[in-house]
């Protein structure tokens, strides 16, 4: 984690300027002249100073990031009490000393940018008006990875996600994507992303990473994972974390719902898990994120690897080298819940070498137990001082303690600006991936011709319909869902009669078991290849879906419902665009994981 060297003087200014901004008030201080070289202020000025005066239940609860119900600081919300016992977001920071908070669309926090930046000055300003010696700004987090996990949408600008720029090949995409979605973030006072997706997807049935991974190539995600960090930190001065350690890339069970197993040996870890995360610590990393599965080879307690000693503290911190913060992933997730009671799981993930605990769900008997654990010696004194202290400089190196509040008159001149938006359908354009294309079908003549858009997604059918439309396309939509029944598909059927073309997309068609319990996108495809017309097949999400509709002769990858990546895709099927994008991952043969039918790296041009 990077650190400042910054005089007393400026130290000494800057706290000052919180303390007047905490009480409504603003200060500008002037730029120290000329001072002599002092060791890193972190180490010897805000973060060692505030630490030695804060109380043991103030240390605890830097500790802790939680959501909040509500779209303004100080607005009571039922939904609060429950959980906390207070009503409003602003009390809920007040009463624990939270050391951050985390948006989500469900909790109401990210409604449009003026509101975001609303909520998150109003929680600044609770956090530091407490009745204390100390006054800690708070971490402001979201999961903004872009693509399928995206919490703040448009205007924001929007990305198709990393496999998509895994596809991409350009580590200068990656990082321009980091620093955009960065900078826009910051706008509106959101000062830490749990971003990027560190993990390495070899398994087609993983039902959780997907396309949240930029490759099932170690080399290719590390390089996308390090030009990321850059970009998250470097360029746009916000923190990231890398996500989940020791690794979710090979698993077919989903961690929020169940326990998952990864059975790779150390050797295969070494290999194809670690490169990502190994490359986010040299490019320092601010944060990362633990994963709730058990890793035998790495710990053969049966522990997840949240609440795992060997894990976090002998292997990320010890072997690895890792200096910075390591946050639980939520709490909420079942894979963490099976073994232990929640108040039991905060005390065993902090004391497994984790710094911060993410939404817990019990957080009144959690925060008790952990202030307990420190009493009693279950958590010395000095891990504790430890742990706050990663927190602290993480917060000032930062520049949050500098700057904790956003400025709501220049967010029109960062979030979704014309050159940001422009900037997303160049690197968009750029992942769009021709697995097949064996009748020539593609590029389509789209002038004049009757194309039925058909498949999954409202949003996603009429975006696409309206981007062939651009093109002089003549579209008809008919949307048939994740799961479409027999009439659906007999209506889709009789809706391409009369038509030149047929577009048809699909959504996880590969996932029978959960997203497509029918079959039914299968059926679609098949039923519609049936008609003779030309058919083109995009699949929206994973890549993976030609695996079970290999007659289909044409076949798009975008890797992301976005409608930033359906844009792009109308563009190269009327040939304004030339599909460039590269597989990030191998397809297999469906039921047959050993044998690939269309190899990493497979990608047609026009």
């Amino acid at each position: 984690m990077s650190g400042s060297v910054l005089s007393r003087r400026s130290v000494v200014a800057g706290a000052a300027g919180i303390a007047l901004l905490g009480a409504g008030l603003s200060t500008a201080a002037a730029a120290p002249t000329t001072a002599p070289p002092l060791p890193p202020a972190a180490e010897n000025g805000w973060v060692t100073s505030t630490l030695a005066r804060m109380t043991l239940e103030e240390k605890v609860g830097q500790l802790f990031i939680q959501n909040v119900y509500g779209k303004d600081a100080t607005t009571p919300d039922a939904r609060n009490i429950p959980l906390y016992g207070v009503a409003s977001p602003a009390e809920v920071v007040r009463k624990y000393h939270l050391g951050g908070v985390i948006y989500f669309a469900w909790t109401d926090s990210v409604q449009n940018p003026q509101q975001i930046t609303g909520l998150s000055n109003g929680l600044q300003q609770a956090a530091l008006s407490q009745d204390s010696k100390v006054h800690i700004p708070l971490q402001v987090a979201t999961d903004q990875e872009q693509g399928v996990v995206t919490r703040i949408g448009p205007p924001a600008t929007q990305f198709p996600g990393s496999m998509a720029l895994g596809a991409g090949r350009s580590t200068d995409d990656a990082r321009t994507a980091a620093r955009i979605t960065g900078e826009e973030l910051k706008a509106m006072g959101v000062n830490t992303d749990f971003a990027p997706d560190s993990d390495v997807n070899v398994n087609a049935l993983n039902p959780v990473i997907g396309t949240r991974s930029f490759s099932s190539d170690p080399a290719l995600a590390a390089s996308m994972v390090g030009a990321q960090v850059r970009g998250y930190q470097d360029d746009a001065g916000i923190s990231s974390s890398a996500k989940h350690f020791p690794g979710h890339g090979d698993t077919a069970t989903d961690s929020h719902v169940a326990f998952p197993v990864i059975t790779h040996s150390r050797q295969q870890w070494e290999q194809i898990d670690a490169p990502p995360f190994k490359q986010a610590i040299a490019d320092g990393i601010d944060m990362i994120m633990t994963a709730h599965l058990s890793f035998p080879a790495l710990d053969d307690s049966g522990n997840p690897a949240t609440l795992s000693r060997p894990i976090l503290t002998g292997l990320l911190r010890g072997e690895l080298g890792y200096k910075g913060v390591i946050v639980t992933d939520s709490l909420a997730m079942q894979g963490v819940r099976d073994l232990y009671g929640d108040p039991e799981v905060a005390v065993r993930a902090l004391s497994a070498g984790a710094d911060q605990l993410l939404m817990t769900p019990a957080m009144d008997d959690a925060y008790a137990a952990v202030v307990d654990a420190v009493r009693t010696g279950r958590i010395s004194r000095a891990e504790l001082d430890a742990k706050v202290r990663r927190v602290l400089e993480l917060k000032y190196s930062r520049g949050i303690v500098a700057h904790p509040y956003a400025d709501p008159a220049a967010l029109d001149s960062v979030v979704g600006t014309p050159e940001h938006l422009a900037a997303a359908d160049a690197i968009t354009d750029r992942t769009t991936t021709l697995v097949k294309n064996d009748a020539g079908t593609l590029p389509l003549a789209t002038s004049g011709r009757k194309v039925l858009v058909t498949g999954y997604g409202v949003t996603t059918t009429q975006t696409l319909a309206g981007g062939l439309a651009e093109q002089g396309a003549v579209t008809t939509v008919k949307q048939t869902g994740t799961s479409p029944t027999d009439a659906q598909v007999a209506s889709a059927v009789a809706a391409a009669a009369g038509q030149d073309a047929v577009v048809v997309t699909t959504m996880k068609a590969w996932d029978t078991s959960a997203t497509d319990p029918r079959g039914g996108q299968q059926k679609l495809v098949q039923a519609l290849l049936a008609t003779g017309k030309p058919v083109i097949v995009v699949a929206t999400r994973d890549p993976y879906d030609i695996a079970y509709m290999t007659q289909a002769p044409t076949y798009l990858a975008t890797y992301s419902y976005s409608p930033v990546a359906i844009e792009a895709v109308a563009r190269v099927i009327a040939g304004k665009v030339t599909p460039t994008g590269k597989l990030p991952v191998d397809i297999p043969v469906a039921g047959d994981p050993s044998t690939v039918l269309y190899p990493f790296g497979h990608g047609l041009t026009y």
